[in-house]
């Protein structure tokens, strides 16, 4: 057994922790920016120039010096939250949620102490710091992300992963980690205990080799030292006794080595995940959230408020973009369509008509056609489609009318897709799980690709969504929708 780490393991090690060194440190700059900017943003907009004090006791603070503790603090508690911990950064909403968590018990604590102590803190001071702060703060992360995303899409930034487990299950790590390397994992070598003659792992990411099939953890050790990983994902199937996978943990943790298990588990979000150590047995416990009761006022209040607000903001350029519909092509403006809602109730879908007046009656001489899965008709050339209805179809803004939908409670903003009711007919038992929830104007379909999904893509990412559910995750599809828009990707 090697008991010294090889040069290039070094080389490795330091190279990693190069880089995360490196973007942890543009984060506590950014978090220092923003929280700065908006302390003092508060003062100014609440005090202008004057040089108010906060009285403390007998003494009297300037609120400079207040604002300067609480910039203290706020970035403070950023940290140790864990807002910047690498296993958060570039995937999922655990980032985002705890930047808010840190921000909301900082507030709350203040507003605690200040009503313990009688201090009279200026409300409207921290009625500005608070949203500014964590709008500013979710946008910049935002921002990071979205660079960090970009190299690693380009092969920089990221882990080099070795995949221990069953043939079926390395092949299942393989595609998924490889299909999703803004996750930060690259998978470089699969190791199968217990599956002699394995040479490679076929995956839809590809070819894996196979660097070892021997359930001894001195061979498991000298392949991660040859295939110079910085991590191992141990999944089901790896023929490893418990204590054996213990001592192999020890081994790792002394290579500087992140070991990861990867249980069998799909399209499960991290807040459904529980583990309660018991007899000194880690049991995970998955939970599926059920849309009742406050989280369904929650979010049909979200929707009530949000899309009152866009249909005020909006409401004459709808006026002009039907006015143009009608005068592009005689007929109605708007569309209406039979599509399947919650628990299987039809309701009228409503849209600006994108098509000739007849469209419906040609699909059928188009069907054989199709560009799309092999569920929903789709065509990129679509002759039925008019000449502004193209253009509004590029940029969503036939969908806009679905907000009326919102408001008489047929759809929510986010949700699964609303599906025809042919389509319905065709579902398994599976599928139907998606008639659950509300359909959406947007949801994962729409921020994934849309019509360039496959069925079985478009069925998982809502069922997805049913089952994972969260007020985080609606906020997070909504803001990820306008860059589908603007990036036009799968919109014909």
């Amino acid at each position: 057994m090697k008991t010294a780490i090889q040069p290039h393991s070094a080389v490795r090690t330091q190279t990693l922790s190069n880089w995360l060194g490196s973007h942890r440190a543009k984060l506590v700059l950014v978090d220092l920016g923003c929280v700065t900017w908006a302390t003092t943003g508060a003062q100014v907009l609440r005090f202008g120039g004057t040089n108010q004090t906060l009285d403390v006791g007998n003494q009297q603070a300037p609120y400079a010096l207040v604002s300067l503790l609480l910039i203290l603090a706020w970035w403070l508690m950023l940290g140790l939250w864990g807002s910047r911990e690498p296993r958060v950064l570039g995937y999922g909403a655990e980032e985002y949620r705890r930047v808010i968590s840190a921000t909301l018990w900082l507030f709350g604590g203040i507003a605690i102490f200040s009503y313990v102590f009688q201090l009279e803190t200026a409300r409207g001071y921290v009625a500005i710091a608070l949203p500014i702060g964590i709008l500013s703060l979710l946008l910049a992360r935002w921002m990071m992300r979205a660079l960090l995303i970009s190299a690693r899409n380009l092969g920089r930034n990221l882990r080099r992963i070795l995949l221990i487990g069953g043939e079926h299950s390395v092949a299942h790590l393989h595609r998924q980690l490889g299909g999703h390397l803004e996750a930060g994992y690259l998978p470089v070598a699969a190791y199968l205990p217990g599956y002699p003659g394995r040479s490679s792992v076929h995956s839809e990411a590809g070819s894996l080799p196979v660097v070892g099939t021997s359930s001894e953890p001195h061979d498991i050790l000298d392949a991660i030292e040859e295939s110079g990983v910085d991590t191992v994902a141990i999944s089901a199937g790896a023929a490893l006794e418990p204590t054996a996978l213990r001592q192999l943990g020890w081994q790792l943790s002394a290579r500087e080595v992140a070991m990861v298990m990867a249980p069998a588990l799909t399209d499960v979000a991290g807040p459904r995940i529980h583990t309660q150590p018991v007899a000194g047995l880690p049991l995970i416990h998955v939970t599926t959230p059920k849309l009742v009761g406050a989280k369904r006022l929650l979010k049909r209040g979200f929707d009530v408020v949000a899309t009152g607000c866009i249909l005020l903001v909006l409401a004459v350029p709808m006026l002009l973009v039907a006015g143009l519909v009608k005068l592009d092509d005689p007929g109605p403006a708007i569309f209406r369509q039979k599509r399947i809602g919650k628990a299987g109730a039809p309701f009228e879908m409503l849209k600006f008509r994108s098509m000739v007046v007849d469209a419906e009656a040609r699909l059928k001489a188009l069907q054989a056609q199709s560009e799309g899965n092999a569920v929903m008709f789709k065509m990129k050339n679509d002759p039925r489609i008019t000449r502004i209805g193209r253009f509004l179809r590029r940029y969503s803004i036939d969908e806009l009318p679905q907000l009326i939908n919102v408001l008489t409670g047929d759809m929510s903003l986010v949700g699964p897709r609303p599906p025809l009711p042919k389509e319905v007919e065709g579902y398994d038992d599976f599928a139907h799980r998606r008639l659950l929830v509300k359909p959406g104007i947007t949801g994962l379909w729409q921020v994934s690709g849309r019509s360039d999904l496959s069925w079985e893509d478009t069925v998982r990412l809502d069922l997805y969504y049913v089952e994972n559910w969260s007020m985080t995750q609606d906020l997070m599809i909504l803001m990820r929708t306008f860059r589908a828009v603007v990036g036009k990707s799968g919109a014909y």
